[in-house]
């Protein structure tokens, strides 16, 4: 999807600079970014206010780490505070995001053992320097070992200003009451972790569907006519028939997808359709372009 001018810098690494007041985020524009109605979120993001952190939860392709990105953006409109994104994967641990003792060798051969800050304390910390709203999102959750990574975060997420003191250090920590967190996560992982009543209780879990309508309001402003697309689509969800394994419309939300469809669809769809009908070569062979293309453009 195309970018607009005041899109923030995501990279995660850049440092926070100034104290300027973000751009206004209107729901309307974040509805009109996703095709999602803008009336439930109002209400996802009423639940974010309330609980302080949620996890967007759904299946691949259904445009849950975009969708966060919007949402953090809204959060974040007319204030001082900023957006940060951290992806989470198999090898994050507590030191790297919360803090610990890390190795570091000095000129001379030996080697100290200083502690150090993880990235969510850096957040936090620039996060008491500002009034306004200051939203973390944290992509793909379920790869990590999110207990062991919060470790005592999960208690502090319910107790803001409550100091706590952390694992390592002796200086107690309290969760700024300005700081919003934006989870993702697949439908699978998400029901996996409902064992973790901890971590239930915590987040307000936000399903995002793969709604094809989702594509009918996107596209109502780009031109591209979605009618072939959408019937193709709901064949394929007839095939799978397993809405946590569907294919997603992430893959249609360009701007330019008239341009772009075919592409989108032998390189990015095609290989998604060989794993989810993995034992059905024949009907994902049925869905190739060169078969499908007169069903999508309708020419």
């Amino acid at each position: 999807m195309s970018g607009d001018d005041d899109e923030p810098d995501w990279s995660g690494e850049d440092p926070i600079t100034g104290r300027r007041v973000q751009p206004v985020h209107a729901i309307e524009r974040v509805a009109e970014k996703t095709g999602r109605d803008p009336a439930l979120l109002r209400r996802w993001v009423d639940a974010i206010e309330r609980k302080g952190q949620a996890i967007l939860y759904g299946p691949p392709g259904s445009g849950k780490s975009y969708l966060a990105r919007e949402l953090a953006r809204h959060l974040v409109g007319g204030g001082d505070g900023f957006t940060r994104q951290l992806v989470l994967h198999a090898s994050t641990t507590y030191e790297d995001f919360v803090q610990g003792y890390r190795p570091l060798t000095r000129s001379d051969g030996t080697v100290q053992w200083p502690l150090v800050r993880g990235r969510f304390l850096q957040f936090a910390e620039k996060a008491y320097e500002r009034r306004g709203r200051c939203v973390l999102v944290l992509d793909e959750m379920h790869r990590a070992d999110v207990g062991r990574v919060l470790g005592e975060l999960v208690h502090l997420l319910e107790y803001r200003g409550e100091p706590m003191p952390l694992a390592a250090g002796d200086s107690p920590f309290v969760l700024p009451s300005n700081v919003r967190i934006i989870g993702t996560m697949s439908s699978t992982d998400a029901a996996r972790s409902g064992g973790d009543l901890v971590l239930r209780r915590r987040f307000a879990y936000l399903r995002v569907t793969p709604d094809l309508e989702v594509l009918r309001r996107f596209h109502a402003r780009t031109g591209f006519d979605v009618d072939g697309l959408l019937g193709v689509l709901h064949r394929i969800e007839q095939l799978v028939r397993d809405p946590d394994r569907s294919l997603g419309v992430s893959f249609f939300l360009r701007e330019r997808l008239g341009e772009e469809i075919e592409d989108v669809w032998r390189f990015e769809v095609e290989p998604m359709l060989e794993a989810l009908l993995a034992d059905r070569p024949a009907e994902a062979a049925r869905l190739r372009w060169d078969v499908v293309r007169w069903k999508i453009l309708r020419d």
